[in-house]
Parts: structure tokens; C-alpha cells; sequence
């Protein structure tokens, strides 16, 4: 089947690495990535010579952050409708300069080079890694991280204009450093179904809700679980197991998963909710999780990134059924390439899966 989409080449102004290639000279850059010995060029040249051939289709790989890693079929029409949209929403223009930080295996380093394709962005990608601006002289005017890239980059924040971060929530500590930053940070809500994101939250604000994109609506299922219709990007509603609060017809707040809840003694757990309450208690990282018990049914554990155990914690400020009952320690969490915790396999680490 003929690409019959929107961008048969790149805009004229795009740049990748500081100069200009049609989709001819990509295929020659892609080779040469491609011989190479580095993995991240190697998964770009990948992409970019599935990007321009003649298939109308892309099949990309969920993170298995949230389940089990899955194939999905995307029109690559609609990934230049989630580029349009973005660029409309952050008034991004020709000429723009954008950092690629993220994996290439991944649908958010796919978007910023089909952006900066669609857009005309000049993109400059680098080698992923957890401090991506530590080497990085220069100011850009986009970039996308995950939190620890973030965390990471705080220092160095004002060389980016405006940073999207996703792939796992922000913890209240991180936002509280982003509130007087120079730098405008949105946190973003989406899935590889809906070609990255649908919503943005505005950080850099004490309060904000997630407000959805343009040519996005969405409502609730009973289990008050967030329904997507984005005719542009996918060709039915995408139902999530996130559950959240509508605030009006554009707007919602994030509660939780729902396929995360912990029901114990007949009390409805939101980790998330839990791991909030829990921060600045906790100075590593950690994650709330659940085991099977007799009397309770489900009863919460928590999980520390440390070698060595706490003294004590104190959770007497948690309502009783809500408290950890026991902790185990991890050396080191099992992450993705992009720094995201994969929990259910460190979770086997403790055996508990």
C-alpha cells in the first residue's frame, strides 16, 4: 500500500543534527547509522527507513511499564496528526530547535523526530542517557524527558524553553523545584494507542489539571476510568484503565490505575496516591505495592531502591489499613532504557510475583 499521508518529505526547514536531508538523504544517513556500532543510531536508522517507505502503517512497541509489552499497528498519518496537534498547542514554528534525549525504541523519540519532520524543526539527537543536558552547552526550544532525566537536569533547566516530560507521574517534590523556573514544564498523559500524548498539565503552575490537545474528547466509564475519542489519531475509542476526575469537557485529574488498586479489607488503595503521601520520608526510590495475607485479603508493601534498610519510618500520619506492613529492599530497580521502573519485575526480585 502507497503512503497516501499528509508529509511525503520533510518540511524544508527540518534539520537533523544541524543540516537539512530529504527523504533520500535520510535512507543514506540511516545506512550509514545503521553500520554502526552504536545502538541509538542504530535504532534511529531503523525507524527512519520504516518512517519513509511505502507502508501506510508503523508497528510500534508499548514500554510494558503498565503491562505486559504489546505490538500496535499505528497509521503513520495519524502520528503526523499527533505532531500537528503538538505543534499547534506549544506555538512551535520552522526553525525551532528541539532535543532528542529518548530512546528510539520508544513512540516519545519517534514523535520528536516525526515533529521535527512535520514541523520543520531543527532536531538534534543525542545518545539517551539519565543526565541528558550534563555535556550540553546550548539552549533548545523543545525537548521531552522522563522524571529522572529531569531530576537530573534542574541545574541546567533554562536552556530548554518548553520541556513535555511523561512515562511515569511527577512526584510532589520534583514539581515544588519547578514552580519558579525559567523553563515552561508540562506533564504529559498518553500511551503508544494514542501516538504519545493526548493532555498536558501545566507544572510550572502550583495547580493545574491535564488539558486535552485539539481535535481530543473524552468522558468516564463506570468504573469512572477515562474514555479517549481522538478521531484524528485512532479510528475508536481507547478505553484506559486510568481512573480519574472530569473537570469539565477539556480538562481531568489523574487519580490512579485502576488495575492497580489494592483492596484491602474493603478499602480501595490508590498507590500513587500512597506514594505521595509518602515523599520526603523516603529519600530513595520507591514504589507502593501489594501482597496476599489471611485476614485482610490484600495488605501494602513498600519497596525501597537501597542496600542498606532504614533505621525506622514512621507512618502513624497514614490512615491504619493504608500503611505499609512490610518493606522490602532492592538493590537496584529494574528499569526501561528510558528510566522508567518496570515494578512487576521488581517485584520478582523479592519474590513476590
Amino acid at each position: 500500500m502507497k503512503v497516501n499521508r499528509t508529509y511525503k518529505q520533510p518540511h524544508s526547514s527540518f534539520k537533523l543534527n544541524g543540516t537539512f536531508y530529504d527523504n533520500s538523504g535520510l535512507l543514506s544517513l540511516a545506512s550509514v547509522y545503521s553500520k554502526g556500532c552504536d545502538d541509538h543510531l542504530v535504532s534511529l536508522a531503523d525507524f527512519i527507513e520504516i518512517w519513509i517507505d511505502l507502508n501506510s502503517e508503523i508497528t510500534l512497541q508499548t514500554s510494558g511499564t503498565t503491562g505486559t509489552p504489546k505490538a500496535v499497528l499505528m497509521s503513520k498519518q495519524s502520528m503526523v496528526n499527533s505532531a500537528l496537534a503538538t505543534g499547534s498547542y506549544f506555538k512551535l514554528s520552522p526553525g525551532d530547535s528541539a532535543l532528542s534525549c529518548l530512546p528510539f525504541t520508544y513512540i516519545a523519540a519517534k514523535m520528536m523526530f516525526v515533529r521535527a519532520y512535520v514541523l520543520g524543526l531543527e532536531l538534534e539527537c543525542i545518545k539517551p542517557s539519565s543526565s541528558p543536558l550534563e555535556l550540553r552547552s546550548k539552549s533548545y526550544d523543545f525537548c521531552a524527558m522522563v522524571p529522572l532525566q529531569l531530576e537530573n537536569s534542574i541545574s541546567k533547566l533554562d536552556q530548554i524553553k518548553t520541556l513535555i516530560v511523561g512515562g511515569a507521574p511527577l512526584s510532589t517534590n520534583l514539581m515544588d523545584q519547578l514552580i519558579n523556573s525559567t523553563s515552561t514544564v508540562y506533564e504529559t498523559f498518553g500511551m503508544t494507542e494514542t501516538v504519545s500524548h493526548i493532555a498536558v498539565k501545566k507544572i510550572t503552575k502550583s495547580f493545574s489539571l491535564f488539558e486535552v490537545l485539539p481535535s481530543v474528547s473524552i468522558s468516564v466509564d463506570a468504573r469512572n476510568c477515562l474514555l479517549i475519542e481522538a478521531p484524528e489519531l485512532a479510528s475508536h475509542t481507547i478505553q484506559t484503565n486510568d481512573h480519574v476526575r472530569l473537570h469539565s469537557k477539556t480538562t481531568f485529574e489523574w487519580v490512579g490505575r485502576y488495575d492497580a488498586v489494592i483492596n484491602s479489607g474493603g478499602i480501595k488503595i490508590f498507590p500513587q496516591q500512597l506514594e505521595q503521601q509518602l515523599e520526603g520520608l523516603i529519600q530513595n526510590r520507591f514504589f507502593i505495592s501489594s501482597q496476599k495475607e489471611a485476614v485482610l485479603g490484600t495488605i501494602v508493601i513498600l519497596v525501597i531502591e537501597s542496600t542498606t534498610p532504614y533505621d525506622s519510618l514512621d507512618f502513624t500520619f497514614i490512615e491504619p489499613l493504608k500503611r505499609p506492613k512490610h518493606i522490602y529492599y532492592v538493590d537496584n530497580f529494574i528499569e526501561t532504557l528510558s528510566g522508567k521502573v518496570k515494578r512487576q519485575e521488581t517485584l520478582a526480585l523479592v519474590k513476590l510475583v
